[in-house]
């Protein structure tokens, strides 16, 4: 494969530079990218992410791969990719829609009625509200179909009780996509159905979760007696999974690279910074051995995302070697930001951005990391998923599969 950009593409990625450098200022070529895990909401981030959200839509450049009737540009996979690669150069906000644009919006577009489109979707792109996943719960995380939060029809209307957790962004969102249990005497995956939730209805709880790094992205979130219209319901009744399914397939691949995938540039200037027995650390034997795996791996992880770039440029759907990236990406990152803090000796236990190397962002990458080996799929689902979908092996033995989810025993009660 030639990774070369064509001359159209170079065109492209100069058009982006250009706009970009009007708009923002360029990272140094040895500066140290930020670390997102390590945001905190009280450094206002979400207005200058929605006020960068906003300029790039009303300048042509957000959602580039979505059609024009819904806030997009029409523009191919590649563009995309082009311009991610171009942002990333510059010093801008992070980003928040990365559930909404990568996942949400895509299930939207799949399953949802052509109201629902227009209703939603360019107030999507253009970020002015921002969305947010509610699917994980204390008692179905690896097994997401296990959830026993409940919908109950009333006329035209649904009624939610029931947990979430983990649900990134849910402080700051206005909408949310829930899956929800409607019918326990169905098997656990055809008794799901889906809905678009607005984060402002009454009954509904928000709990941020303050995490060992001290951010606070993830939440609890508590709903009770929960009203939703049956027309912000996603798909027909019972049809949650294939729907969520979708969901799924897009965070695999919106996620796929992980935390360890890009930062390989500044592990190794970290290396050639730090000293080991009076000497700069680079020069070390062991050292240098530690770096040539990691910058294999982040090499292979890269040029097995650019194999479902490429497939999705010819319209592929999402499928299951998107969990591969995932399932190779957060171990790589854990691994490296636990390199990065033995290459600072002492100092690593050191959580001060005025003190620590690089502005602590190793350490935050460390205590953050174990978080993303959770978030999206854990290390055991996505190897089941690569095992049984994409190697094709013999699947785990599922009792549970075909028996009415009102059966199963479990810790606590089906409503």
């Amino acid at each position: 494969m030639n990774f070369d950009d064509t001359p159209q593409e170079a065109a492209y990625r100069a058009k982006a530079h250009a706009w970009l450098a009007s708009h923002c200022r360029k990272r140094d070529a040895n500066e140290v990218a930020p670390n997102p895990l390590g945001e905190r909401e009280d450094e206002g981030v979400i207005d200058r992410a929605k006020r960068w959200q906003a300029t790039k839509f009303d300048e042509g450049w957000a959602c580039l791969t979505w059609p024009k009737e819904y806030g997009g540009q029409a523009l191919g996979r590649m563009e995309s990719v082009i311009w991610g690669q171009e942002e990333g150069k510059f010093d801008t906000p992070p980003n928040i829609y990365a559930i909404g644009h990568g996942m949400l919006g895509p299930t939207l577009m799949a399953h949802g009625t052509d109201a629902q489109k227009k209703k939603y979707l360019r107030d999507m792109a253009r970020g002015q509200v921002v969305w947010c996943q509610l699917f994980s719960e204390p008692d179905a995380g690896s097994d997401l179909a296990g959830l026993r939060t409940s919908a109950t029809r009333k006329g035209d209307e649904w009624v939610l009780n029931g947990q979430k957790i983990w649900s990134t962004g849910a402080h700051y969102s206005d909408w949310g996509m829930i899956v929800t249990r409607t019918d326990p005497d169905a098997p656990k995956h055809a008794g799901l159905t889906y809905f678009i939730l607005d984060m402002h209805s009454p009954g509904i709880e928000v709990r941020p979760i303050r995490q060992i790094n001290g951010a606070t992205g993830f939440n609890e979130v508590f709903f009770t007696d929960v009203r939703v219209p049956d027309s912000n319901r996603l798909g027909g009744v019972g049809d949650g999974w294939r729907v969520a399914l979708t969901t799924l397939m897009n965070e695999r691949v919106a996620i796929g690279g992980g935390a360890g995938s890009g930062r390989f540039r500044d592990l190794l200037k970290l290396a050639r910074e730090s000293r080991r027995n009076g000497r700069p650390a680079i020069e070390d034997a062991a050292v240098r051995q530690r770096l040539a795996d990691f910058y294999i791996r982040s090499k292979g992880l890269q040029f097995t995302g650019y194999r479902t770039l490429s497939a999705l440029s010819r319209g592929a759907t999402p499928g299951p070697e998107g969990s591969i990236g995932k399932a190779v990406g957060a171990p790589l990152g854990q691994e490296m930001a636990s390199f990065a803090l033995e290459l600072q000796g002492v100092m690593g236990g050191v959580v001060d951005e005025s003190a620590s190397p690089h502005e602590g962002v190793w350490q935050d990458m460390y205590l953050g990391a174990p978080g993303l080996r959770i978030a999206g799929g854990t290390d055991e689902i996505l190897k089941n998923i690569i095992a049984e979908r994409v190697l094709r092996l013999p699947p785990e033995v599922r009792v549970d599969k075909d028996r009415p989810f009102r059966d199963i025993p479990s810790g606590s009660v089906a409503k």
